[in-house]
């Protein structure tokens, strides 16, 4: 570490997410770390009121609501060297004017990893119960084998777990998962060292290979051109009877017109806190099944879990104040695969 000058900060997100993220701790330790003249946080950059605010700021702390950061924008920010970002993805507030202009960008998405991987590991045992399609089927049938074993076997020991993209979460849940007895978790990711895959208790296997085998099919890929529809109706169709969809990721990995297919057709479960489009329509057939469970993308921080990413980007300002190496620094090239 290096003696540095304290950075002037700003914050930039809703006033929504300000009040949800920022409670008078996390403000005071802001204040601490930098510079931090009124306003501490904005909501409009393109407010003429709060230009010499701009013109001076060294450091952004964004969030939810934050604008792209154009070239526009940039140009009333001439001093500006590093964006610290504390909510979901980066990519919609990050430009090529941001990154020619040599600024430097951090997320604390390993943070916001840390419900989604729970949510996940929650929903995987759930779905070995197939206790949320039970719960939602108004067939009285209740009693017995019969009853309750109509949307696929019961029970968690020794399942077969497929999780597509060894990402952020999807390394956390194929963690998680291992504290099931017997259970398998192949790994489906072209991208992963197959040795970080096989540490984490995985099993490396092709997308193709893995359909067929899986209890339970977890989805934790990046919205990509590359991944768009990715599952489709070829491999829904690989799957296992009354094996259970699970999509924590983004909408657009699934072919939603196939899902309603099999779904409809009752040989697929599915449990989604992410659709495409997103909302679903009112009339979506998906709403009235009961082997569909749907909740409204809440796997991701939210509510006492704000305060946790605020702390993060606080940690990295922290760093960035002292000189240290940022630990969830990003850039253009590592972006281009990532969420």
């Amino acid at each position: 570490m290096t003696d540095a000058p304290v950075p002037e900060a700003l914050v930039v997100m809703s006033r929504e997410a300000f009040r949800n993220q920022f409670d008078a701790e996390r403000i005071s330790r802001l204040r601490a770390l930098a510079r931090v003249p009124d306003p501490v946080f904005v909501d409009d950059l393109d407010d003429p009121a709060v230009a010499d605010r701009l013109a001076s700021v060294e450091v952004l702390i964004t969030g939810w609501g934050a604008p792209q950061l154009t070239q526009r924008r940039l140009e009333q920010m001439p001093r500006l060297q590093a964006m610290l970002h504390s909510a979901g993805s980066v990519r919609p507030h990050v430009t090529d004017e941001l990154w020619d202009r040599g600024i430097r960008v951090a997320a604390v998405a390993e943070v916001n990893a840390v419900p989604v991987a729970e949510f996940t590991l929650a929903a995987i045992i759930l779905a070995g119960k197939k206790a949320p399609f039970l719960a939602a089927d108004r067939d009285p049938r209740r009693d017995g084998e019969a009853g309750t074993a109509r949307f696929g076997r019961l029970g968690n020991f020794g399942v077969t777990i497929g999780v597509v993209g060894f990402s952020r979460i999807g390394r956390r849940v194929v963690a998680l998962v291992q504290q099931l007895s017997s259970v398998t978790v192949l790994v489906a990711d072209p991208f992963a060292d197959p040795d970080e895959v096989r540490a984490a208790g995985g099993i490396p296997t092709p997308l193709e290979q893995l359909l067929p085998r899986v209890d339970v099919l977890s989805l934790h890929a990046p919205a990509l051109p590359l991944t768009r529809h990715m599952i489709g109706a070829s491999e829904l169709a690989a799957l296992p009877d009354h094996a259970t969809v699970i999509n924590t990721a983004r909408g657009s990995l699934i072919d939603n017109d196939a899902l309603v297919r099999e779904c409809t057709a009752g040989r697929l479960n599915a449990i989604l806190d992410v659709t495409d489009p997103e909302p679903l329509p009112e009339d979506s057939p998906l709403y009235g099944l009961p082997n569909v469970m749907i909740t409204p993308h809440l796997a991701g921080s939210l509510g006492n879990e704000l305060h946790r990413m605020t702390d993060a980007a606080l940690d990295e300002l922290e760093r960035f104040a002292a000189g240290a190496p940022l630990h969830e620094e990003v850039t253009a090239e590592s972006l281009r695969l990532s969420a």
